[in-house]
């Protein structure tokens, strides 16, 4: 079995929820980036260990989150030491609109997985109208009205993040020939 961490920033608790979809998918441990942008030394303890990490962020103005980018920064330290090297990744976003430029948040993901070394993990075409409704291939994308609260993200949504995280973790448990 692969360890799998989700780090995530949640701004209003959508991406937190949908985190934990992921999380349950993947058998992951949670980190929560803080409302500072910041990890404590256990959850960076964590995200060195973890086989697979999947970054997770709400899509504010066509970006992640401030939150998400400090953090992204901040693993200057294990890009410079090649410290998550062939490790796992994935990632996933939520917006209030159908649209909301989801992608340029999918694609920092990929290019932050990238310069880190890592192997990004996609989802396949599953759109059966429930299950990637909103088509996306490259992470996971989620969607709920802008005065709705997390508990009203489609089921459908939380579905496909599950069987994101398990196809996440998947990939790793046979990268790692388990």
């Amino acid at each position: 079995m692969s360890k799998v961490v989700v780090v995530y920033h949640s701004g209003y608790g959508h991406t937190e929820r949908l985190s934990e979809f992921v999380a349950q998918g993947a058998s992951a441990l949670r980190v929560a980036i803080d409302a500072e942008g910041n990890l404590t030394d256990q959850d960076w303890s964590a995200l060195n260990a973890a086989d697979a990490i999947i970054f997770g962020s709400p899509t504010y103005m066509g970006m992640v989150s401030w939150q998400f980018k400090k953090f992204a920064d901040a693993t200057s330290k294990q890009w410079y030491a090649s410290a998550w090297k062939d490790k796992v990744a994935g990632g996933f976003t939520i917006s209030a609109s159908p649209s909301g430029d989801k992608l340029s948040s999918i694609q920092y993901f990929i290019t932050l997985a990238m310069q880190q070394g890592m192997i990004w993990v996609g989802q396949p075409s599953m759109n059966d109208g429930t299950i990637n409704r909103l088509g996306s291939n490259s992470g996971l994308m989620a969607q709920v009205g802008p005065t709705s609260p997390a508990s009203e993200i489609p089921q459908g949504d939380l579905d496909t993040a599950k069987a994101y995280g398990a196809r996440v973790a998947e990939i790793a448990a046979k990268l790692l020939g388990h």
